[in-house]
């Protein structure tokens, strides 16, 4: 039993309930995370480096271009244009010159610019607490003693607090899922986010030609986009689209279409809406593998205003550097480690496999290691080249320090064993673990919205600086890991609306 041994899940491996209702404590023996800092893929080091070949040639060839244009243009006979040309010729050549000038500056990619996001925090009729909870679940007969037990467990060793937010009603009593109950709690966080992030921002709903919105279980007719576009009466030539589905990594998904669209719509306003709904994706069966999403997802939103309006780069806050997605979808256990059933009852729910920890370290080290070559510092990966060419054999070859290449990291709030076990393998520090730790702890796992909570939580600290670079890594069904990378245009400083205002009140 040495390392190995102390790799595993709580809320996973403490569970079971046996036919004749009693709780089992047996222990099924595996590791939580690979040793993702031991070993090196070679495959997907290739592969970040083809991306950043592909992204970024027109970047090694413009310097030299542009030297030679301005050698040529400084031994240019401006005298002999006088002698030759009379002025109507002179000004004819230099508006060609400039047209030509124009054209060649439309030509280069436009940024993606984060104008500014909001979080929604609901009213405080929703705010429960832990013993809450459990004396809420208990009074409303839908569970059996021992899956209250092990609930109890796994929300003492949670990482969440006493304030987080749940709607009450799916404690009645013989308690269904319904679309009335999932469409009325999605309305209220998506709506009150997109309200918020449209008075900060100043953009009018006529100007956003594109809409996206992510929800993982509820996928409504009509579509929850399209609910947006009739509340706040969006133009009728908008690219909306809706992703289901995919889980909590969808929020950054859903920024990478984004993005794509941004690249071919020119002078174009996106808003991206990430939210999950609670009420509609509860369980109220006892199997233990799906009441572990019970214990953990709240109510949330975000919603975030993007732009490639050249001029806007003087008011956003962020501008989008690296994005980067890993889908482990071909290998059967990573499909299957996360996915939404019935029970022997039919009743159904998320269902979250002993072996989700495991793919999941893996799709997080593929991507990492994919990530790596767009962000490390030179120095750093010329140590690695020079230790994976040259190192002795059986040892392990240098894994760079990630940390070099962010000021500030945040991770899908999932549980307190997911961030311990991340926090181990990529030998952080807790103040880069401190906003992951803060949304768990206040708002639970919001599921793809959890990143913008922890980056308000910075926002409201007063952390953000000019020029920080900020990691955003989300994990969802499928299974996926994916990482955005963001880079603050100026100081941000304490927004007048935040989550975290505890002096708003709900």
């Amino acid at each position: 039993m040495s390392k190995e041994s102390e790799q595993f899940s709580t809320e996973i491996v403490q569970r079971g309930v046996e036919d004749s209702g009693s709780l089992s404590f047996s222990v099924r023996v595996r590791p939580s995370l690979p040793d993702f800092l031991s070993s090196v893929n070679l495959k997907y080091v290739k592969l970040g480096y083809g991306y950043l070949i592909n992204h970024r040639l027109y970047l090694l060839l413009a310097p030299p271009l542009l030297a030679i244009l301005i050698t040529r243009i400084g031994k240019f006979p401006w005298e002999d244009l006088y002698d030759k040309y009379d002025i109507t010729e002179a000004l004819f050549i230099s508006g060609l010159f400039c047209l030509m000038l124009y054209f060649y500056i439309d030509s280069i990619p436009r940024s993606t610019y984060l104008l500014d996001f909001s979080c929604f925090r609901p009213s405080n009729e929703y705010k429960i607490s832990k013993a809450e909870f459990i004396e809420l679940a208990k009074k409303s007969g839908n569970f059996s003693d021992p899956a209250i037990e092990f609930k109890e467990r796994v929300l003492k060793k949670s990482g969440i607090g006493d304030e987080t937010y749940l709607p009450k009603g799916v404690f009645r009593p013989g308690h269904r899922p319904s679309l009335k109950d999932g469409r009325q709690e999605v309305s209220m966080v998506m709506f009150g986010a997109i309200k918020n992030l449209l008075a900060a921002t100043k953009v009018k709903p006529k100007d956003i030609r594109i809409l996206i919105v992510n929800c993982g279980i509820l996928n409504t007719t009509p579509s929850l986009s399209s609910m947006i576009i009739n509340h706040f009466k969006l133009r009728h030539d908008i690219h909306s689209f809706n992703l289901g589905g995919m889980g909590c990594a969808a929020g950054i998904t859903a920024i990478d279409l984004a993005k794509d669209l941004l690249d071919a719509y020119p002078n174009t306003y996106a808003l991206v809406v990430s939210t999950e709904a609670v009420s509609y994706a509860w369980y109220s069966g006892n199997d233990t593998d799906m009441l572990l999403p019970n214990c953990f997802f709240r109510m949330g939103a975000a919603a975030i205003m993007l732009s490639n309006f050249r001029l806007d780069r003087w008011r956003a806050k962020y501008e989008l550097k690296q994005l980067v997605r890993t889908h482990k979808g071909m290998d059967n256990k990573s499909f299957q480690s996360i996915g939404q059933r019935e029970d022997s009852e039919g009743k159904k729910g998320l269902s979250v496999s002993k072996d989700v920890i495991e793919v999941g370290g893996h799709a997080l080290k593929a991507n990492i290691t994919t990530l790596g070559p767009l962000v490390l510092p030179v120095s750093e990966q010329l140590h690695f080249f020079t230790n994976l060419v040259f190192k002795k054999k059986k040892t392990k070859p240098y894994i760079p320090d990630y940390k070099l290449a962010f000021e500030h990291i945040c991770i899908l709030a999932t549980s307190k064993k997911v961030l311990d076990e991340i926090e181990k393998n990529l030998e952080l520090t807790e103040e880069y673990m401190e906003a992951s730790r803060k949304t768990l702890e206040r708002f639970g796992n919001t599921s793809s919205s959890s990143n913008w909570y922890e980056l308000a939580y910075l926002e409201f600290n007063s952390r953000i600086k000019k020029g920080d670079r900020v990691w955003q890594i989300g994990f969802g069904s499928g299974f996926m890991c994916n990482s955005i990378v963001w880079k603050a245009l100026r100081n941000v400083g304490r927004p007048k609306q935040s989550p975290w205002n505890e002096d708003d009140e709900c």
